[in-house]
């Protein structure tokens, strides 16, 4: 999981940032309990017994920050967090100089507007803390086997498109 993790901050940080959101609810969804996170997800992983006791190790260690972050029921890591609010201030950057990433935000545009309306004065952060959560929202909802509407296809396809282009930009990739 952790070599899952450096191989995405690596190579793609949108999708570091969604795969630590999953990892911080896997966490959250056995209540912390690292002895059944180890028993019922980490035992079934096919590796060798030293690698699931990395993996273990790993999450114990999230479960940590978190606890010590104040994130146990809901948030995200601050280090993760961080990155996201790092993409914003990339995003706002690039607006003014980069035509080509303008008009691939202005084909995104509307769908951030829509769900930041649809938040009815909920907390939804800068525009691109709402593209990182239409993307994650999309992985919940094929997770849990939920029909999603096409609305939010599109919406999650622009929301790509803007994340990956700012990942291809991150300077603190490797």
């Amino acid at each position: 999981m952790q070599e899952v993790a450096e191989r995405k901050r690596n190579e793609n940080i949108g999708e570091y940032i969604v795969y630590m959101y999953q990892m911080e609810d896997l966490i959250r969804a056995y209540d912390f309990d690292m002895e059944a996170l180890q028993q019922y997800l980490v035992s079934h992983y096919p590796i060798e017994d030293r690698e699931k006791a990395e993996v273990t190790h790993w999450f114990k260690d999230l479960a940590g920050e978190m606890e010590k972050a104040g994130i146990r029921e809901s948030g995200h890591l601050p280090a993760v967090q961080r990155i996201v609010n790092e993409l914003a201030r990339l995003h706002w950057g690039l607006l003014k100089e980069d035509k080509a990433y303008f008009q691939i935000y202005q084909e995104a545009k509307p769908f951030v507007v829509d769900h930041v309306l649809a938040a009815d004065g909920q907390e939804v952060g800068h525009e691109i803390q709402v593209c990182v959560n239409g993307i994650y929202g999309l992985l919940l909802c094929r997770l849990h086997g939920k029909k999603v509407d096409e609305e939010l296809l599109n919406a999650a396809e622009k929301f790509g498109k803007v994340l990956g282009y700012l990942s291809h930009c991150y300077p603190g990739k490797r």
